[in-house]
């Protein structure tokens, strides 16, 4: 039988792999563009309500911004070490075996990677609002309801979630689509989509920054808050349970910093590159991040940023100094901020699933590159398809209680392989060397494993629905396996 030209060209690109098309500017953009989203200009709120302190708002951000870095510093090793495509993926399937891979790609397409998307289209689509009052998240098409346990007052409920479609849904579902037909197209593409919208939302925010600091600064907030920056902030066990529930939003406002790793296959030098990329990547947030905080409380008093309408205290802000004008300009700025996050994700989570099917524990398809782009078109559709599933479901707070909880058990155990693979891989070529290793490292450890019991505790409905996610990964895992072995091979190892 003739083989057509189409199959040549598969073959082709399969054997050939994902092509090198990142630069370091390149890596540097995705990681920061990729962390920066709607969280910063929304979460303080509820991060303020929680620790009931200038202070104590301050000291989240200020631990998340270490954490970030230790862990940002502790990868750079194992992506020098391993720069493959599905980066996470390879480093827990290297160092604890395929079902810990496995558990992390798993979860990654069940909620972590996906629900993240899906929350921050939500977020383009409710700032859409600002311009287009029409957008607005009452259902329109009902589909059904779904039970969800949420918390209420310390208590686990179970509580109705209306599945359907909203206006807000609609353009949420369309950004997903939109940029996952660019990221098909190719990386080139892709990339300045990332690198445009990721260097004017960080002017952006370092323009909110200077706004707030050097502008909109008052003596009645600079009183309020700085006077007595730790009086209400609880003490005792109730600090440590407000800590882990105000971290939610900073981690998930500090998070995908470690996407990069997923496209290493891609990364120009990688050895040396991605290193760099993530340690200045997740070093600038960070530090962007602390300071504007430092901004809303020059700007605002306390109980203004926890009572902002609709939690929006970077827009706030921006109406404080600027006006009526303000809430356009900072709407503004959090549209092009989500679209690039959006778009930063789309690219990095398909790699990983990529790498999963070339190891024959996710669907085939996946594992196909596109003759014309060389990117993992496959996977691509089926991420998206999954978020806006998710999007349909509405569960946009819960989503981020699920996100974190199963990403900070993924970050303590993927720290534990640093430590692993230098015990039993000692010969591994090693062009960088975690800084400050093993002290560095093992803080990072703690600090994510604690977090995560804190949140055990905390917000024991959310983690226990992560956990149940999880765990029920295990059993399809084995199934995957067993189908694995009763088809052919994959044509080429991932790159």
């Amino acid at each position: 039988m003739a083989t057509s030209s189409r199959q040549i060209a598969e073959a082709e690109v399969a054997t050939a792999g994902l092509k090198p098309r990142l630069t370091l500017l390149d890596a540097t953009m995705l990681v920061m563009g990729s962390m920066i989203g709607s969280g910063i200009f929304i979460v303080s709120a509820d991060m303020a309500r929680g620790m009931g302190s200038a202070g104590g708002l301050l000291l989240v951000w200020v631990v998340t911004g270490v954490i970030t870095i230790f862990g940002a510093l502790s990868y750079g090793e194992m992506a020098a070490a391993m720069p493959h495509a599905g980066g996470q993926y390879v480093f827990l399937r290297e160092a604890f075996g395929s079902i810990w891979g496995f558990l992390y790609g798993w979860t990654l397409f069940v909620v972590i990677q996906t629900g993240t998307i899906a929350a921050v289209a939500v977020a383009f689509a409710r700032f859409l609002q600002v311009f287009f009052p029409s957008v607005t998240p009452d259902v329109f098409l009902s589909l059904g309801h779904i039970p969800m346990p949420t918390m209420q007052e310390g208590h686990v409920i179970i509580s109705p979630i209306q599945l359907g479609l909203s206006f807000q849904r609609v353009v949420a579902i369309g950004v997903v689509l939109v940029l996952t037909g660019v990221n098909i197209m190719g990386v080139r593409e892709a990339k300045w989509i990332q690198n445009l919208f990721t260097i004017t939302k960080t002017a952006a925010l370092l323009a909110l920054i200077f706004l707030g600091i050097a502008i909109g600064r008052n003596a009645v907030a600079l009183a309020h808050n700085f006077s007595a920056p730790w009086t209400g902030m609880p003490t005792g066990t109730a600090l440590a349970m407000a800590f882990g529930a105000a971290a939610v939003g900073s981690l998930f406002a500090a998070d995908s910093w470690n996407n990069v790793t997923f496209a290493a296959a891609e990364v120009h030098h990688p050895r040396r590159n991605l290193p760099i990329a993530l340690a200045l990547g997740a070093g600038s947030v960070s530090l962007i991040y602390v300071l504007a905080n430092v901004a809303y409380l020059f700007t605002l008093p306390l109980p203004e940023i926890q009572h902002a309408a609709q939690d929006r205290v970077g827009t706030l802000l921006a109406e404080r100094v600027l006006g009526g004008v303000g809430l356009y300009l900072m709407a503004g700025a959090i549209l092009v901020s989500t679209f690039g996050c959006i778009n930063g994700l789309v690219l990095a989570g398909a790699r990983v699933y990529y790498s999963m099917a070339r190891d024959r524990l996710f669907f085939r398809g996946a594992a196909r590159l596109s003759p014309r782009s060389a990117v993992p078109a496959r996977a691509l559709v089926f991420q998206a398809v999954w978020t806006c599933a998710l999007t349909l479901s509405g569960t946009y707070s819960q989503l981020l209680d699920y996100v974190i909880f199963a990403n900070l058990l993924f970050y303590a155990l993927t720290a534990a392989a640093l430590f692993r693979l230098r015990a039993t891989r000692p010969d591994m070529e090693r062009p960088y060397r975690a800084f400050g290793y093993p002290v560095l490292p093992a803080l990072y450890l703690a600090a994510t494993a604690a977090l995560a019991v804190i949140l055990l505790f905390a917000t024991p409905a959310y983690a226990a629905a992560a956990l149940v996610l999880v765990l029920i990964g295990v059993p399809v895992y084995f199934l995957w396996r067993r189908s694995a072995a009763a088809g052919p091979a994959p044509a080429a190892p991932a790159p």
